[in-house]
């Protein structure tokens, strides 16, 4: 039995897809008809602008910034200072900015918006995997994120360090407490799984010792431990040691994750990562001639 997730990584196309979808619906709701605070300045009217960080942090959104731009004004010029990934220290110039005062004026919201969340989630992943940094156990993300922002907020947890779960309801099975039931049993739901779509990673929830030797004898790719004791946690972990992933799960905080890694548990999910987010704190100011 593999040891390791088969989830559809993001592609590249889609995630451009999102980019632009992202930000046209971001654009749509906030400039609506027209900027019209920024209809007060000239037209002719050039500026610069800086965008720097207040406090420390992971970044990511370089795409969702050069999109915003582009819809609003493709001649406006960015000189990027920082790559996705890159750690940030409080007064960092992320990047400077120039072109018609106009479009700065309309973009500014709309791209701070962006990199302020995304650099949120991926600073509070690096936060949860610096935790477990001395472990083998791996983090991952679930589908506990903003509604349209599944791929941005997801690309934001690799660039905190962390891993992508699936990405939606279509690419891998993942049965819990009410597939169960409503299928009869662990065993029911896995084998109509099997039947339906061969092929697709299966992962069953499960709450005990006994339903989780259940998920293993059905032929389970994948077993979610939820809210599992440490004393139960190392018992699946010997249990399914190179036959079956494990993954825990089910209120995890900063202070409980490092003993859940120790068990040597392979994968971690915690919803905190994108949920949880406090959006780094970003201010763009225009700059004297």
């Amino acid at each position: 039995m593999p040891t390791e997730l088969h989830f559809h990584p993001i592609d590249l196309n889609s995630l451009n897809e999102a980019v632009f979808n992202n930000v046209t619906q971001a654009l749509l709701e906030d400039l609506g008809a027209g900027d019209i605070s920024a209809s007060l300045i000239g037209a002719d009217t050039q500026a610069s602008a800086r965008v720097i960080t207040r406090e420390s942090g992971v970044f990511c959104g370089t795409a969702w910034v050069n999109e915003t731009l582009r819809q609003i004004d493709p001649t406006l010029k960015i000189r990027w200072q920082i790559e996705d990934g890159h750690a940030l220290t409080p007064n960092q110039v992320l990047f400077e900015l120039s072109g018609q005062a106009r479009g700065l004026l309309s973009a500014e919201r709309t791209m701070l918006n962006f990199i302020q969340l995304l650099s949120g989630t991926a600073t509070r992943t690096a936060q949860y995997v610096a935790l477990i940094s001395q472990t083998q156990t791996k983090l991952l993300d679930t589908r506990k994120t903003v509604p349209g922002l599944r791929l941005a907020q997801k690309y934001a947890v690799k660039c905190g360090g962390g891993h992508n779960h699936r990405i939606g309801l279509f690419d891998a099975f993942l049965l819990k407490e009410n597939h169960i039931f409503a299928a009869g049993s662990i065993s029911q739901a896995i084998k109509s799984a099997q039947t339906a779509f061969p092929g697709k990673p299966i992962e069953v929830e499960v709450e005990d010792l006994n339903e989780l030797a259940e998920a293993m004898s059905a032929g389970a790719d994948i077993a979610l431990i939820d809210n599992f004791s440490i004393a139960d946690t190392q018992t699946a972990v010997a249990l399914t040691r190179g036959k079956m992933v494990l993954e825990a799960s089910g209120g995890i905080t900063q202070d409980s994750i490092g003993a859940i890694a120790e068990t040597g548990v392979d994968y971690i999910s915690c919803g905190d990562l994108t949920k949880g987010v406090e959006p780094l704190d970003l201010s763009m100011r225009f700059l004297l001639d």
